[in-house]
């Protein structure tokens, strides 16, 4: 590599990144493609046509404004195109404190439980939440409460909601030590956010700790830290496969909860996002063109599918 030849003539050491991973997701490949708040079914339309155009394989979208505010055709034709288009759809779970009367979760001091339940009332509407959500084909979920996670394990364990589904801890539960993230995976996750300011060592102590799917904004929005490291990929892959990269957008409006009022916003802000990765991916095949990504309908994503059979009152 031209940086790394350069440096080590002047004399300047360039072995700080730490040893590469070797675990993989199940089909081997290091990683994996995600955009986040794809905030219904024509943003994500947006989404497959730029990845189209940019040449971009996106492996999983994921929404944040909660499955709950999405209609039941919403959810149909997500499911229909998440399908068609081999790629996981993971949405959000409601209600949560940040959406409820209560005024904690909006306080400086309580914005860690924005994306919790409140009270046996707010988990009972997010079990409801999934069920629909299941019913209508969606097969990923993101969870920001622990105790939430806990209880749709256990209903999975019980046959109470398919097998097939993943359980995907969000960056407002993201484990901030190694620790924590055996606590999650034990708890049920599937795949789990760690903070997007992680360093290259932090990043080697998470993926020696768990075997599970990491998830990494290789650029966040303000709110998370604004990093912007899509140059850093090859190496954050290295240590943390099997690693989700993901593409917030700094410098980019919030938007949840999303909705008609700003689906032009959310889908420009999702075509950026997918440049962003395929500008990404360019510095992966610059430095590291060995590093292998999952083809679409890889397995160990959750596919959604259009033609579920599933319902509640079967379980």
């Amino acid at each position: 590599m031209f940086g790394d030849d350069f440096l080590a003539a002047e004399g300047y050491s360039t072995e700080g990144v730490p040893t590469a991973s070797e675990r993989r997701f199940p089909d081997g490949a290091e990683f994996r493609v995600e955009i986040p708040s794809v905030e219904g079914p024509r943003v994500l339309a947006e989404v497959v046509e730029s990845a189209q155009r940019f040449g971009v394989t996106v492996n999983r979208v994921s929404q944040g404004s909660g499955a709950m505010l999405l209609s039941s055709a919403e959810l149909h034709e997500m499911a229909e195109i998440g399908e068609e288009q081999g790629l996981e759809v993971s949405l959000f779970i409601g209600p949560r404190q940040e959406y409820d009367i209560g005024n904690h979760s909006r306080a400086l001091d309580g914005a860690s439980l924005a994306g919790q339940q409140r009270s046996v009332r707010q988990l009972r509407y997010a079990l409801e939440d999934v069920a629909r959500a299941v019913e209508l084909g969606i097969r990923s979920f993101l969870i920001a409460d622990i105790g939430l996670l806990s209880v749709l394990h256990d209903l999975q364990l019980k046959g109470e909601l398919p097998d097939d589904i993943v359980w995907k801890v969000s960056v407002m539960q993201a484990p901030s030590n190694p620790a924590s993230l055996r606590v999650i995976a034990g708890l049920g996750a599937s795949t789990a956010n760690i903070p997007s300011d992680t360093s290259l060592g932090e990043l080697a102590e998470f993926r020696a700790a768990s075997s599970i799917p990491l998830d990494l904004y290789v650029e966040s929005p303000d709110a998370m830290a604004g990093v912007v490291r899509g140059q850093e990929m090859p190496d954050l892959i290295r240590v943390g496969a099997p690693l989700y990269v993901k593409f917030g957008l700094r410098n980019s409006r919030p938007l949840y909860p999303s909705g008609e009022h700003l689906v032009e916003e959310a889908s420009a802000i999702a075509r950026e996002k997918v440049h962003r990765a395929a500008v990404a991916l360019e510095w992966v095949q610059r430095l590291a063109p060995e590093l292998v990504q999952s083809k679409p309908g890889a397995v160990g994503l959750g596919l959604p599918t259009s033609r579920s059979e599933w319902s509640a009152d079967a379980g």
